[in-house]
């Protein structure tokens, strides 16, 4: 396996942990799916959404989303927030999240 594949492959992994935090982060306010991929990739998280769709159901299956269907423009939307649940899971992951970059910074340094 060439050295590009390998970044590639664990670029994707990487990106794959930290997609449901984003996710979660923005859902502290409410999104129907297409406004929810514009957020992210206004704040540089390009997703499409044969990713985030399936991610946003799964959270939602999992308990930490709610969501809705509204007609908007004549157009039906489903649109999605946070749960209690989510709430608390997202503080957790937060905590969590910078925990870990804490930890990985640290051991990054030590050997540059």
């Amino acid at each position: 396996m060439k050295r590009g594949e390998i970044v590639e492959k664990l670029r994707l992994e990487l990106r794959r942990g930290a997609l449901p935090l984003a996710v979660l982060s923005q859902l502290r306010q409410e999104h129907y799916g297409y406004s929810l991929r514009k957020e992210l990739n206004a704040k540089g998280l390009d997703i499409d959404e044969g990713t985030l769709y399936p991610l946003v159901r799964r959270l939602e299956k999992q308990g930490l989303l709610c969501s809705e269907w509204r007609s908007d423009d004549k157009r039906r939307k489903r649109y999605y927030r946070l749960s209690d649940l989510g709430t608390e899971v997202l503080v957790s992951l937060l905590h969590e999240w910078r925990s870990l970059n804490a930890c990985l910074d640290r051991i990054i340094e030590e050997k540059s």
